[in-house]
């Protein structure tokens, strides 16, 4: 699967080889990839898995944002898919063992997840945006960084 997502990849790479490696442009692609997912996954789970409501959780007397749900069920599903598509078909020449990877890998998913809660946090109850919008905005800001992180740190 992995050698057919970078052949598939590999037809549109000359149209920006004189701007990007194939690694970083392997990475651009399966990034967009699943942040698109993420943010249509976001969309699908706000709008009507958790049905922009309130929700209390009396086991532990705590009251949950339909948006904080959204994005926690969203981290879940695209580190997965993120984590196969960085190990498998970006950062293959890595040495690293798979669980010293993986490992880095939640490390910085971690931190970049909690930025991206953070900011979305902000937009939404500071600036008052529709938090579809502000998950967006949030995630944009947020790719940077953890393009940095993954290529000098999780996948060295």
């Amino acid at each position: 699967m992995s050698e057919l997502i970078r052949r598939f990849l590999d037809i549109f790479y000359p149209i920006v080889s004189k701007i990007f490696d194939k690694t970083t442009y392997y990475y651009a692609a399966c990034g967009a990839a699943n942040l698109v997912l993420s943010w249509v996954l976001f969309f699908l789970f706000y709008q009507f898995v958790f049905q922009q409501k309130l929700w209390y959780v009396s086991h532990i007397d705590f009251v949950f944002t339909s948006y904080t749900l959204s994005a926690f069920t969203c981290f879940i599903i695209s580190f997965c898919v993120g984590f196969l598509l960085m190990k498998y078909v970006v950062f293959v020449q890595s040495e690293l063992k798979g669980r010293i990877q993986l490992f880095r890998y939640g490390l910085s998913a971690v931190i970049t997840s909690t930025a991206n809660w953070l900011l979305l946090k902000t937009l939404v109850e500071l600036f008052y945006f529709y938090p579809s919008i502000a998950n967006v905005l949030s995630t944009c800001i947020v790719v940077v960084i953890s393009y940095l992180i993954q290529r000098n740190f999780t996948f060295k």
